[in-house]
């Protein structure tokens, strides 16, 4: 029997990371559910649930339960998280475990209580709500408690947080629904419109890790892609390259520029000086698109780094909260929850 586990829970809209209390990260999987229609019931979760996904017959769905950044379907997210929970710390607790989960910055209060509710539902005995770029920041290893200026941006699957922190708190930020979703959005787009050609959701993932680039400086390299014929119907390969790849994601990659630049232009000056000595630091998958770093620096003339592990940098950054986590609600927890800006429920 487990006594309670606390868990900290990066609820990506791509995929869900699970932080265990003196365990580390124990759990990585996609956010993706495969559900039977006419049984109502869940056929699958995580990584089983994302083979399916364009391979299922008529009567089951392979659905993503959050697009860009929130919930969309509440009763499946729970039922996901849930599942996840059970799988990190088991199905037979003495005591609730207390979850941490973070959440976009700019997400509405609507969209926040919904994650609270569907977490609470799901087995939560308490509910700690953290904004993504603060946990972000931390995860990237990032001193915030100081008096000087961190810029932090966290480009997941369905938003990117953009920020500046300072004294453990957001000085300024903005969130746009702009991130590695969109990207592949846009790779299926150009694939269908420059080469007449059909892919999945899966194939144009590939396709962004392998020769996708946000930079036109980036070294030429190129793929064979299969899909289908828009046309004939018919099974088709072509050659695609990371110039082409470029232009597909160019817009999007665009309007993460134009984010970067509103927090510069909105931070107050006695912090510009400090980012431009510390640099700004990219987390999140999104962080791996190749010479999206180069291309920030070009845009702002501040030196862009990327943090080690970027995919886990928002688990991790919420796991120093758990580890923190006591019985006590006096002193060291009230200071770490000042310092993660911490909104609890439960």
């Amino acid at each position: 029997m487990v006594l309670g586990n606390d868990i900290a829970i990066d609820l990506g809209t791509a995929s869900v990371i699970v932080y265990c209390k003196g365990e580390g990260i124990v759990l990585q999987e996609p956010s993706v559910v495969a559900v039977d229609n006419s049984k109502k019931a869940i056929v699958a979760v995580g990584e089983d649930a994302r083979k399916m996904l364009g391979k299922t017959p008529a009567n089951i769905t392979a659905v993503r339960p959050l697009r860009d950044g929130v919930i969309s379907d509440f009763e499946v997210t729970e039922r996901m998280i849930r599942y996840f929970i059970d799988k990190s710390v088991g199905t037979h607790w003495l005591k609730k475990p207390r979850i941490a989960v973070c959440v976009p910055s700019r997400i509405t209060d609507v969209e926040k209580r919904a994650v609270e509710e569907s977490t609470r539902n799901a087995g939560a005995g308490q509910v700690y709500i953290i904004e993504e770029p603060i946990a972000a920041a931390i995860g990237a290893g990032l001193d915030i408690y100081r008096p000087c200026g961190s810029m932090v941006v966290d480009i997941g699957g369905g938003t990117t947080d953009v920020a500046v922190i300072s004294l453990g708190g957001i000085v300024v930020s903005t969130s746009i629904k702009i991130a590695g979703d969109k990207f592949d959005d846009a790779i299926v787009r150009y694939m269908r419109d420059e080469h007449q050609m059909v892919i999945g959701e899966k194939t144009a993932e590939n396709i962004k890790i392998i020769v996708g680039t946000a930079a036109d400086d980036t070294p030429l390299s190129r793929m064979e892609v299969k899909g289908r014929n828009a046309t004939t119907g018919m099974p088709m390969t072509i050659e695609i390259t990371s110039r082409e790849m470029y232009e597909a994601v160019r817009v999007c990659v665009r309007s993460i520029l134009d984010a970067v630049r509103y927090v510069l232009e909105n931070t107050p000056p006695e912090l510009s000086g400090d980012i431009l000595d510390r640099g700004i630091v990219l987390t999140g998958g999104g962080a791996l698109l190749s010479g999206l770093d180069r291309m920030i620096e070009r845009e702002t003339g501040i030196r862009c780094t990327i943090a080690d592990n970027p995919v886990n940098c928002v688990a991790i950054g919420t796991g120093k909260f758990i580890e923190y986590q006591t019985d006590d609600e006096s002193g060291i927890l009230n200071k770490i929850k000042n310092f993660f800006k911490i909104e609890e429920n439960g």
